[in-house]
């Protein structure tokens, strides 16, 4: 007898093939037979209706650290993930000479948010090449599955130390000891190799990255260690050297920096999976990569363009780690009492008055991690807040991530006769201060997710950069998964809007991902494959208001995300969560390869 039967599901199997109602049988962890069925099992399940998909496959996060103390890996599990794939944008914990680890906690704590205190508490660090690093993270029972790509900082931290730090070339002995330590991973299963080129990705004292500007001797030599190792793939974060003002100046950056990533893809003869937003600072740029990602394919080169969901944006309260008011002194002298007493002074009429007419701080330069964009967006801040909005949920309750721009806070700001500061201010003063403020950065430059839909909609995108790990306290982007789903696929077609069938949506969370890593055993309901699926109730799906918590090691803070509409997440056949609740089974693994 079969271990679970799934009766009457509205099956949307990944493969972009239209829904059918249908039956499927889960046996020692595999799909054992799809179709209208006349059998029996252990358990029998009648989904009446609701949709079964496979389990999404999420391959940009950052969770390197998390794994060490988290062994469900929320809140991705809450929002359908069932596997991830780490140690994007060159960062990561391994390789690591011993004594060495502060510089790779500074490095994550700079480039991806996450406290450094709990990652030098939770992470053990008993391992040094990447190879100990995979079998520590494989023996650890998890709820959902793990594979890891080879981050370019870390390997230049162990091979090159302080040089590394200090942005000197690697000299020719330094880029084949590293090429030697990146095969031998990739080897042993690394899923291949990351590397950012980013200007905003700094460490904790303010430094750039140690890859930010390896040479393209050093790339291609790094690619083509990918060479003949099939299923392996590449992975860059670059910011095009986006930095405003002369457009044909800031096109011949961006012709420069993609010259290099094409090589990479040429050296490698692997996939290239890019980056790709509509910024804030270099409007016309996605269409530039859009453009050269196209000519690189029509010239045999395998490029794809990592598209978010929804706008990348971050959440600014008195409670996270970045406040609209974080600029001014009057605030960064009250900083430290408790939220509902900081919101009560903010709510103090004298305190507001002088705070309002202080002369702003810069907060970018010297020894800080904050990029300098922050700096830009506060000294134009009337109109950057046509694109803040109050964080609210909509009339079922869920998050609206495609706000109408009539309800900013700029917009706000001028029927009140007022300025954007002091509408936010006194936003953000009301209540116990848990209020938050939603700024849509990057790909909301319109007012609209308009870009974002002709972003996933192009035949070379995957979806990605949910960034699930990692900028823990300003964004929740882990549930962009869910917004695959509720936004695209069911609200925004509701309201006229052009949209994505469910089949596409799915497609894109599951198969698409999994074909992109070799994985071939998973992303599809089909006999024979992983018994990894969610059962999903359309009609109640969205994701909730985001809360800050402080579950980290050393008492760590981060933004979390809730999801309502997943009945069940099975994880090869074992059921990982159910109604939101994750369950005791661990049946995740560790993916090494194909």
């Amino acid at each position: 007898m079969s271990d679970l039967l799934i009766k009457s599901a509205k099956v949307i199997d990944g493969t972009n093939a239209e829904p059918q109602t249908a039956d499927v049988l889960i046996q020692n962890g595999r799909i054992q037979a799809v179709g209208h069925l006349k059998t029996t099992a252990h358990q029998i399940i009648n989904a009446d209706g609701a949709l079964l998909t496979p389990g999404f496959i999420d391959i940009h996060t950052h969770y390197d650290g998390q794994v060490s103390w988290d062994d469900t890996l929320s809140p991705s599990l809450l929002h359908g993930t069932t596997s991830i794939l780490m140690g994007n944008c060159g960062v990561g914990f391994a390789p690591v000479r011993p004594g060495e680890q502060d510089r790779l906690i500074r490095l994550m704590e700079g480039v991806e948010e996450i406290p450094g205190a709990a990652l030098s508490e939770g992470i053990r660090f008993n391992w040094e090449s990447f190879e100990q690093y995979m079998d520590v993270v494989a023996a650890a029972p998890r709820s959902i599955n793990t594979a890891a790509l080879v981050p370019h900082d870390c390997l230049r931290y162990y091979v090159m130390g302080e040089r590394a730090a200090r942005l000197e070339a690697a000299t020719a002995q330094d880029v084949d000891e590293m090429k030697k330590l990146l095969q031998a991973a990739l080897r042993a299963g690394a899923m291949g190799f990351s590397t950012g080129r980013s200007d905003n990705h700094r460490t904790s004292r303010g430094e750039d990255t140690p890859s930010c500007n390896a040479s393209a001797l050093e790339l291609n030599t790094l690619a083509s260690a990918l060479q003949g190792m099939p299923h392996r793939v590449l992975h860059a974060v670059n910011d095009f050297d986006a930095q405003g003002g002369d457009p044909a100046l800031a096109k011949t950056r961006f012709d420069t920096e993609y010259a290099l990533m094409r090589g990479m893809a040429q050296a490698a003869k692997r996939p290239l999976a890019l980056t790709w937003l509509e910024r804030l600072n270099a409007p016309p740029q996605w269409q530039w990569l859009q453009a050269a990602a196209e000519q690189s394919k029509r010239d045999g080169l395998d490029i794809k363009l990592q598209t978010a969901s929804r706008a990348i944006g971050v959440l600014s309260g008195l409670d996270t780690s970045f406040c609209v008011l974080t600029p001014y002194r009057s605030y960064q002298a009250i900083a430290h009492l408790a939220l509902a007493e900081r919101a009560a002074k903010l709510r103090d009429p004298a305190f507001k008055a002088a705070l309002l007419v202080e002369q702003r701080m810069t907060l970018a330069g010297g020894f800080s991690a904050i990029p300098p964009i922050v700096d830009h967006i506060m000294a134009t801040l009337d109109q950057a807040a046509m694109l803040m909005f109050d964080l609210s949920a909509n009339a079922s309750g869920h998050m609206n991530y495609e706000p109408d721009m009539q309800t900013s806070f700029g917009a706000r700001a001028q029927s009140q006769g007022i300025t954007a500061l002091e509408a936010l201010y006194d936003h953000l003063a009301q209540g116990d201060g848990g209020n938050m403020v939603y700024f849509p950065i990057f790909n909301y430059l319109r007012g609209s997710l308009d870009t974002v839909h002709a972003m996933l909609t192009h035949p070379q995108a995957l979806y990605a950069l949910g960034d699930a790990g990692a900028h823990v306290g300003t964004v929740c982007d882990a549930s962009s998964t869910t917004t695959m789903l509720a936004h695209w696929a069911r609200d925004r077609p509701a309201s006229g809007k052009p949209g994505l069938t469910l089949a596409r949506a799915v497609h894109m969370l599951t198969q698409a991902n999994a074909h992109h890593l070799g994985w071939l055993d998973r992303g599809v309901i089909e006999a024979g494959a992983l018994a990894d699926l969610n059962l999903i109730d359309l009609s109640r799906l969205g994701a909730t208001r985001p809360q800050v918590v402080r579950d980290l090691p050393a008492g760590g803070k981060r933004v979390t995300q809730a999801a309502t509409g997943y009945l069940a997440t099975w994880v090869k056949g074992e059921l990982a969560c159910a109604n939101g609740q994750v369950t005791p089974a661990r049946a995740g693994g560790f993916i090494r390869g194909a």
